[in-house]
């Protein structure tokens, strides 16, 4: 038993060497703190002007956390749910309220058990190419629909340097 344990770790330790010779490094492209606040600040000013007091997360590539605003007079509940739209979009891939009509023909989604993801509108995905780098995501306004308009004005503010 100690000779096939020896040959199976052998085994094992030949692989990894085999494909640690060929490893590259990756290469991503990731979302800047001044892109991240532009967007953020442009939502929350689009949906003051409308009336609405937001609160607006935005999302970096790996699910982190980039900029979380809270809206001055919002609700209690607008930054939690403002990040859990941004974070489904983000794991998705798609904007959070094509997710919520996704996971409402099949409600036994396993998405739905994964923490921090909420199947409601107003969060859109970050974009570069066909590459999801982030998403943001906006809570407070009387209907995702335009929590959504709020964020996708903070995502026109920076296309241009989206590209």
């Amino acid at each position: 038993m100690i000779k096939t344990a020896c040959g199976i770790a052998a085994l094992a330790l030949a692989c990894c060497a085999t494909s640690g010779a060929n490893a590259q490094l990756l290469t991503t492209k990731q979302l800047s703190l001044p892109i991240a606040v532009t967007i953020a600040q442009t939502a929350i000013e689009t949906c003051k002007q409308q009336g609405y007091n937001v609160s607006v997360h935005v999302i970096g590539n790996m699910g982190e956390i980039l900029v979380a605003m809270r809206g001055d007079n919002t609700g209690p509940h607008t930054m939690e749910n403002s990040m859990r739209k941004a974070l489904a979009s983000r794991g998705q891939r798609i904007p959070s309220g094509q997710f919520a009509e996704n996971v409402a023909k099949t409600p036994n989604a396993g998405a739905l058990r994964l923490g921090n993801m909420i199947p409601a509108r107003g969060a859109l995905p970050i974009n570069l190419g066909n590459v999801t780098i982030g998403a943001a995501g906006a809570s407070g306004a009387p209907g995702g629909d335009k929590d959504e308009a709020c964020v996708k004005a903070g995502l026109d503010k920076v296309a241009d340097q989206l590209k």
